[in-house]
């Protein structure tokens, strides 16, 4: 193996460059802060990342560590500064793109072609730091890496995978997966986009709603009925008959480009086809992979909601005293931690589990159920301890908990999860 030099940092031999793992650890480790000037209570100090208060960092090794504050260092230079007026402006900034690439942030569990090769709970763990940011940041990540790469990844042919997966991975190229429909979310076994065969290509019609990086995307991983079952197709971009147009008017996930996806007559050769994917298994199994990554992106929207309020609570001022001092401040910020350390701890769980092989799908619904319903709950009571200052872009709060309510629903909604881990324990389907 040969080492190659990027960006200045020379990789080391043994597989693929991932700039992730060549940067020093950045940003200052979590500690404690002074009380506001004239707050009266002399001495006083307050935690600067709630996620310290159960030692969540003696967790990680020292690989796990540097991926985390690698990730939180990227996140608080290049988003932090920018992500308000992004939200408002619902403007999906397509020049991280690159720099994420650089990290080796896309596709970095997987091995080959390009791709890190990190853990799961390294990658969770990058997860966690970008949706501390937004989540619009995250899902951009999740649906590259652990949507469309990982389908081609795992179900395409070694051309489909020489072809896209280095560009994918370096983020030159951006990929989305089509699944949903505007009829059929929960039930992708009603789908209604055909792929028919008319020589030795196919023919595909339909519509793909709610896809995520649809317009920015030079390839599509997308689903349809055959005679054969449901397979999957590779769609590029300049595909005669293929086109994808944006949602507006969001209320949340604004820093993310979420799109409808037509196919009318769209013309493929047969070697667009994914050859290992046959019936909903291919796309579960996708599914299942961006769900992983929600456990932990969950927890780190959570955790700046806490870091927000906790900070504001300090600092704001009245009846003379911090409103950090008064008990029902207290109770809300100690309830928050209580539920992000046991979020953190089940994310922690489930990772080490992916890692040994040993993760079985409704454990992950038990995550993702879980961690976004707490974090949900965590930003509505966040949002309390700002008052009206919560409700502006100004404070990260208001703005987590919208993109939390997407969260909730797409990858399966609480009520599918619910449902997945009712079966697991009963061994009775109620899906119909």
């Amino acid at each position: 193996m040969r080492s190659r030099d990027v960006g200045g940092l020379t990789g080391v031999p043994g597989g693929p460059v991932c700039l992730l793992l060549l940067l020093p650890p950045s940003g200052r480790r979590a500690g404690r802060r002074r009380a506001a000037p004239g707050s009266g209570i002399l001495g006083a100090v307050a935690l600067d990342d709630a996620s310290t208060l159960i030692g969540f960092d003696s967790l990680l090794d020292d690989e796990e560590r540097m991926i985390q504050q690698t990730v939180r260092s990227f996140v608080d230079k290049r988003v932090r500064p920018n992500i308000g007026h992004w939200f408002e402006e619902s403007i999906a900034p397509m020049e991280l793109a690159a720099e994420l690439g650089a990290l080796g942030l896309f596709g970095m569990h997987l091995t080959g072609y390009g791709c890190a090769g990190t853990s799961a709970v390294g990658y969770g763990l990058a997860c966690l730091e970008l949706e501390a940011g937004d989540s619009g940041l995250r899902s951009f990540v999740s649906v590259q890496g652990s949507l469309s790469m990982f389908s081609i990844w795992r179900w395409g042919s070694e051309e489909q995978k020489r072809e896209w997966l280095p560009r994918l991975a370096a983020g030159e190229a951006v990929g989305c997966f089509g699944l949903t429909e505007p009829d059929f979310g929960s039930n992708p076994a009603g789908m209604r986009t055909t792929a028919r065969r008319d020589g030795d290509d196919w023919v595909l019609d339909g519509t793909k709603m709610w896809i995520t990086n649809g317009s920015l995307a030079d390839v599509a991983t997308v689903w349809a009925r055959t005679d054969d079952g449901i397979r999957g197709f590779l769609v590029p971009r300049a595909t005669p008959g293929f086109t994808a147009s944006d949602v507006h008017h969001k209320l949340s996930l604004r820093a993310s480009a979420t799109s409808e996806l037509s196919l009318q007559g769209v013309r493929l050769p047969a070697s667009a086809m994914l050859p290992e994917a046959r019936g909903l298994s291919g796309p579960l199994s996708c599914l299942n992979e961006a769900r992983f990554g929600i456990v932990w992106g969950a927890m780190g929207a959570a955790r700046d909601c806490i870091n927000t309020a906790l900070r504001y609570a300090v600092e704001r001022v009245q009846f003379d005293k911090p409103v950090a001092a008064f008990q029902l401040t207290q109770a809300k910020l100690a309830d928050a931690t209580v539920e992000l350390s046991k979020g953190l701890l089940l994310a922690m769980h489930l990772g080490r589990m992916k890692d040994r092989g040993t993760l079985r799908p409704e454990q992950v619904s038990i995550g993702k159920l879980n961690n976004v319903r707490e974090a949900i709950a965590i930003a509505r009571t966040c949002r309390t301890i700002l008052g009206a200052a919560g409700i502006t872009t100004e404070y990260s709060v208001l703005r987590h908990a919208n993109n939390l309510e997407s969260v909730l629903t797409y990858e399966g909604t609480s009520e599918v999860h619910q449902l997945a881990i009712g079966q697991a324990l009963t061994g009775l389907s109620a899906y119909r």
